[in-house]
């Protein structure tokens, strides 16, 4: 069970990381990149590294998001003058 949603789990990754690359909005990029690390955070938790899973919800999924997202809101301020 736990090899098919790894594998399940494994080409969402795969997935976001091609959209994450072709996406013509940064803001998009961005969005796609948290649920690029949410689903990674999930595949480390389903083979039972959960200590890894956290770390990664916490860095990638959350503190990584937030500070592309204050770059991207302080590019547009500065864009706008």
């Amino acid at each position: 069970m736990s090899e098919f949603l790894g594998s399940v789990f494994l080409a969402l990754i795969l997935a976001c990381a091609i959209g994450a690359l072709v996406a013509r909005d940064l803001m998009a990029a961005v969005i796609i990149f948290a649920a690029f690390s949410f689903f990674a955070a999930v595949l480390f938790a389903v083979f039972g590294a959960v200590d890894v899973a956290l770390t990664e919800a916490a860095v990638g999924g959350a503190i990584a998001t937030l500070f592309f997202v204050s770059a991207l809101s302080r590019i547009g301020e500065r864009a706008e003058r």
